[in-house]
């Protein structure tokens, strides 16, 4: 089921309405990439002074130039980490345009769904956004505790937290607020499976630019798969 959703949303890729969402999508996060760098390189431009004299060696004049460059292959591992919170920024502001295009071409029979304005998606992306920084900063120690399977931990961590507000969101423009959450625990293992799926792509440079857009494809297929399936049960 999982990856039939995740092939589902593949396939829409190459929808005009759809490609309008990826571009704006990849565009925002792009942006929001580059000025983290941006402000991370002038950080350095403000910490270091232009020239510097080392014992023996003399005046160094090329370090913050230096480090400025490598910020770049930096920022490139970095993303790993820093896509998980800007896809949980963005999730809100891309859910009801790319659901609502998910649902016009494979589900055009269901009826008009509860409006989530872009007010309040962006609350709910800048809450969220909140829960998965603090969430991250308490599971660093483990992370640093066990090293070795930190990858594992870090899309365990984080599949939980993607599929438990994915799942959330997309149910709430079919149902209510306890409608919603039956419906979360009603199949909990699968939305933590899916978002398992959505986080590892994310930890893959380039990649991760389309994950954002496509989790909220595959949320929204599998909801209304799930739901057919179990109809008395899901709210």
């Amino acid at each position: 089921m999982i990856l039939t959703a995740f092939s589902r949303a593949l396939g829409q890729l190459s929808d005009r309405r759809f490609l309008g969402v990826v571009g704006l999508g990849v565009g925002l996060t792009l942006a929001l990439l580059v000025a983290v760098y941006v402000g991370f390189v002038t950080l350095i431009g403000w910490l270091l002074p232009e020239a510097f004299t080392l014992p023996w060696i003399g005046e160094i004049a090329w370090a913050d130039e230096a480090l400025s460059w490598a910020a770049v292959p930096l920022f490139l591992v970095l993303s790993v980490f820093l896509m998980v919170p800007v896809a949980s920024a963005f999730m809100g502001i891309f859910l009801e345009q790319v659901a609502d295009a998910v649902e016009d071409r494979h589900y055009p029979r269901l009826p008009p769904a509860r409006s989530i304005g872009l007010a309040e998606g962006i609350a709910d992306g800048v809450r969220f956004l909140g829960v998965v920084i603090g969430v991250n900063l308490l599971a660093l120690v483990a992370y640093l505790l066990f090293a070795p399977i930190a990858p594992l931990l870090f899309w365990a961590v984080n599949g939980l937290l993607l599929g438990r507000e994915y799942a959330q969101l997309v149910a709430l423009r079919r149902t209510d607020a306890a409608g919603a959450r039956a419906f979360r625990r009603r199949h909990r293992l699968v939305l933590f499976a899916a978002g398992v799926l959505m986080v590892v792509p994310l930890t893959i440079p380039v990649v991760n630019l389309l994950v954002p857009v496509l989790g909220a494809a595959v949320f929204t297929h599998l909801y209304h798969m799930l739901s057919a399936a179990h109809p008395a049960r899901s709210g």
